[in-house]
């Protein structure tokens, strides 16, 4: 029987992977992989999506087109039901989203058509930072400078779900920092341009797309969540500065994604043989030193997290108790 068995995988396999002489010929060779991205151009998903799209194909037998194909809408639910339900499995398409996906679902966001656990996950390009950023020509130096200002700060921000709009709506509700927050942005890149024009204070965002600004003296970061990047060390970090167990540990349950900070998955059923290379080539690009250098010149900072890694992570948030998942409900509101 074990014969028999053998047999017809070999067989199985031979008519996947026709050989072509004693060679097999690539399944990705003569062919266009789509990374799928959940916001519009120009902001840190874009931009990563868009390095990996250059550096990738040379890492995958067959040299296989990699273009970008970006969907936004509903903070990213769009993009993920697309890649999860109408996506073919056929190993040529990639998802990169919003890395709060994982609390919509937790909390049972309307319009969610997935599931993050049965999502093939390739890995994540980095692990972000949320921060707080203000204009610099705005009097406050320090987050106390912040607290102690007696006028209303204005944020921008795409909309609920997204840590533009999360992070600094729990400040104010938890730490009582006066926040205004503008949502309906479509993209980062349109915020900070309603910063530049002085439409609105400041921003809140991933250490990683806000860097250019601060390098600029556009903005000026005042407090952090829990993950640590280079460069805001020294920062204040919101959950240590929560009032009540329960503040810190709403403060803690939103920071929890920010070690997928941007999330690669592939279709789920999708070819375990591709799988295997794209995973490959997707480690290989984020360490080679020609992306590095480029990364570098954009102010950007990849880091390599396993897709083993970032499912373990996804479902230890997907696992947490009903009674931190109902208080976490009641100031994470995900698209509304």
């Amino acid at each position: 029987m074990k014969t028999v068995l053998a047999s017809i995988a070999a067989l199985a396999l031979s008519a996947v992977f026709p050989a072509t002489g004693s060679a097999q010929t690539s399944p990705y060779e003569g062919k266009t992989i789509t990374i799928v991205v959940g916001f519009k151009t120009g902001g840190g998903y874009d931009r990563t999506a868009r390095i990996l799209a250059r550096h990738m194909p040379k890492y995958i037998p067959g040299k296989p087109n990699i273009i970008v194909q970006n969907m936004p809408g509903a903070n990213s639910i769009t993009a993920a039901n697309h890649v999860y339900a109408v996506a073919k499995p056929d190993g040529l398409t990639l998802g990169t989203f919003n890395r709060n996906l994982v609390l919509a679902q937790l909390t049972g966001v309307k319009g969610v058509r997935f599931d993050l656990t049965k999502f093939t996950w390739v890995g994540s390009a980095a692990s972000e930072s949320t921060i707080l950023t203000v204009r610099s020509d705005l009097p406050y130096k320090t987050f106390d400078d912040l607290k102690k200002a007696g006028k209303t700060l204005v944020i921008g921000a795409t909309g609920p779900g997204a840590n533009t709009y999360d992070f600094p709506l729990l400040l104010k509700e938890l730490l009582g920092i006066d926040i205004k927050i503008v949502s309906g942005y479509s993209s980062s890149s349109d915020i900070m341009l309603a910063v530049e024009r002085k439409e609105v204070d400041g921003r809140a965002g991933s250490y990683s797309s806000l860097r250019s600004f601060i390098d600029r003296d556009l903005v000026r970061p005042l407090i952090r969540a829990r993950a640590i990047e280079p460069g805001i060390e020294q920062l204040p970090v919101d959950e240590n500065l929560a009032p009540t167990p329960r503040a810190k540990a709403i403060m803690a349950l939103r920071s929890a994604p920010e070690v997928v900070g941007r999330p690669y998955v592939m279709t789920p059923g999708s070819p375990d043989a591709m799988v295997k290379m794209v995973r490959e080539a997707f480690e290989k690009a984020i360490k080679d030193p020609e992306l590095i250098a480029e990364a570098k010149k954009s102010k950007m900072e990849l880091e390599y997290i396993s897709g083993a890694e970032t499912l373990k992570i996804t479902q230890e948030v997907l696992t947490q108790p009903k009674e931190v998942v109902d208080e976490f409900r009641k100031y994470i509101k995900f698209g509304e």
